[in-house]
Order: C-alpha cells, then sequence, then structure tokens
C-alpha cells in the first residue's frame, strides 16, 4: 500500500512544471515523440546519480552544504540562462529545409536533459528530503528502501516527462504556421530565463 501511496506523491510532483518538463516539451513539438522520449534518458541517467548519491549518504551532506547548494544552484541558472537564450536567438529552420536534417542528435537532446536535471537544486531537495519520508526502517535497510524508491520515482518521471513530450508532438503535428511557432519558442525561451531569475533570487 505504501508504494501505490509513494507512487501518487512521485507523479504528482513529477507531473510539477519544471524546468525538465518544458523542455521535453520543447523537444517533442521541435523534434517530435521519438526523440523527445529518447531524450529523457539523459534526465533520468542525472535522476539516477542523484539517487544513488542519496543512498550513499551524500544527498545529506550536500542538502546540509551552503557552499555545495550555492555551486549547484548558480550552475543550474547558468545553464537555464544559455539554454532560454539559445532557443530565442536560434533562427527558424528554412522550409526548404527538413527539419530532420538539421534537428540535433539524441545525444546532445539527453545532454540538455541530463544536466537540467543535476543542476537543479530542487531535484536534490527532492531526494533529500521528499523519498526519505517514504523510509521506514523495520521495513528493511534505509539504503535498500532509497534505492527501491528510487527507482519508483524514476518510473513515475518517465511517465510525467513522456506526457509533456507528448503534448508538444501534438502541438507539431497542429502544423501551425512559422509565426505561431516561432512565438512558441520564444514562450519557452522566456519561461526558461523566467525560471533561471527565479532560481538565482531564491534564498536558496
Amino acid at each position: 500500500m505504501w508504494v501505490l501511496v509513494f507512487l501518487g506523491a512521485a507523479f504528482l510532483v513529477a507531473m510539477t512544471p519544471g524546468a525538465n518538463n518544458l523542455l521535453g516539451m520543447h523537444h517533442g513539438m521541435r523534434y517530435g515523440p521519438a526523440r523527445g522520449v529518447t531524450a529523457l534518458v539523459g534526465r533520468l541517467t542525472g535522476f539516477a546519480l542523484l539517487i544513488t548519491a542519496v543512498a550513499a549518504g551524500l544527498g545529506s551532506l550536500l542538502a546540509a552544504s551552503e557552499i555545495a547548494l550555492t555551486v549547484v544552484k548558480w550552475a543550474g541558472v547558468g545553464y537555464l540562462v544559455y539554454l532560454g537564450a539559445r532557443i530565442l536567438l536560434t533562427r527558424q529552420v528554412p522550409e526548404e529545409v527538413p527539419e530532420e536534417q538539421v534537428a540535433p542528435n539524441l545525444i546532445s537532446l539527453a545532454r540538455k536533459e541530463f544536466l537540467v536535471a543535476v543542476t537543479n537544486p530542487k531535484a536534490v531537495l527532492i531526494f533529500t528530503a521528499f523519498v526519505p519520508q517514504f523510509v521506514e526502517p523495520d521495513r528493511g535497510p534505509v539504503t535498500v528502501q532509497v534505492l527501491l524508491l528510487g527507482a519508483l520515482y524514476l518510473l513515475a518521471e518517465l511517465v510525467a516527462g513522456s506526457i509533456y513530450v507528448g503534448v508538444g508532438a501534438v502541438v507539431r503535428a497542429v502544423r501551425m504556421s512559422r509565426r505561431a511557432h516561432r512565438r512558441l519558442d520564444q514562450g519557452t525561451g522566456v519561461i526558461l530565463l523566467g525560471m533561471a531569475a527565479l532560481l538565482a533570487t531564491s534564498p536558496r
């Protein structure tokens, strides 16, 4: 029963709009569902590393360290600014050039997902504050429970990320005008810059 409760809570947390989900929606809109979902491997890899760190005891140390969290915070701010500015400044693909020929390879898309995941201090707090709440010492070794709950969270993140990619893919299928497409791209870039500003001004 506790597993189902955790899965439900994890799915709600994973569905919360954020930088990774916005990026996944952008990938689905620009490059289609197959590329967008495959690129989620980068996000899941980043989260898996954070889960492993928590299980090893490094997560608590990181959460308690102002210097470490500050470094992660400003790395995240910098990368969100980079992504937002790049989306805003990237010129639209000419109509005569098929988009598939100029789309980044999957490694590039996955790398973006990975970097956004590991430089997001909120992700650190998810695995150091949210996941441990469901650990019960009488159920077995804490490390094993953290790894199990972490794996379940990755499943919830995969489903949530795929939904956002699917939303982007639906927008792509509508075949909007180039102007509308560009406005969506600009909106994505502005929101990413806004997230960077909120992260930069957050107390922690």
